[in-house]
């Protein structure tokens, strides 16, 4: 499978498939296609289903496959920022932020992730639940904002304000600080706690998480007066 990325800060991803290649993505994610392309929708049985709905994804996956001859399919971002394309492995698994997941070639699995420490999961920003994509080929994730990459080395850390977490290498670990100080926790405008994520491995970090986004737009509505 070839593909073209383009049109930050919305951008899309655009697939070429020769005959019989098939690709995979959210239900609704398509944004064009050639005539050739066939659809089929499954679900994967009960478990994919609701660990799917868990990590914020839609119970059913819609595969498409180049009918006839080669053809081409698009996915197009649903938040302003980017799409990055990583070609996984069976030893290099990554774990991405609810809804990040957009698309991947055949042979690349969607799945759950729970955080092993329940405060990491309560506290941390992504949520108990993140997603795991594993298998081998190339899966797109969306980024809300631009992005930021580290590799942090064995042992080295960095603290992550809430929800700028996109994505992680399997190798890293996440945990939980609290702000220190009840003035700081209070009054620093931070929140109560912070993200600690640990190497060795990539960090993939996002400058506009759309949850910060929808909070800085819910301040500016104020209610009418009738």
């Amino acid at each position: 499978m070839k593909y073209q990325i383009k049109g930050e800060p919305m951008p899309v991803v655009i697939c070429q498939l020769e005959q019989n290649e098939r690709v995979t993505c959210e239900s609704g994610a398509m944004s064009w296609m050639s005539p050739n392309m066939e659809m089929e929708t499954s679900g994967g049985g009960l478990g994919k289903m609701f660990g799917r709905m868990l990590s914020g994804e839609s119970a059913f996956q819609n595969h498409y496959s180049a009918k006839n001859g080669p053809g081409m399919i698009a996915f197009a971002s649903s938040f302003p920022g980017a799409i990055k394309a990583y070609e996984i492995t069976p030893s290099a698994p990554i774990i991405c932020q609810k809804k990040a997941f957009l698309a991947c070639s055949e042979g690349v699995e969607l799945s759950t992730h729970f955080q092993k420490k329940l405060g990491s999961g309560l506290f941390g920003g992504e949520g108990f639940v993140m997603q795991k994509i594993s298998g081998s080929g190339t899966a797109f994730i969306e980024i809300d904002g631009s992005t930021v990459e580290y590799n942090l080395e064995s042992g080295q850390q960095l603290v992550v304000d809430t929800g700028y977490l996109a994505m992680m290498d399997a190798t890293v670990k996440m945990e939980i600080q609290q702000v220190k100080g009840v003035k700081n926790a209070l009054f620093g405008g931070e929140g109560l706690f912070n993200t600690v994520v640990t190497g060795p491995g990539r960090v993939l970090l996002q400058t506009m998480p759309i949850t910060g986004f929808a909070s800085l737009i819910a301040s500016l509505i104020k209610p009418q007066s009738r």
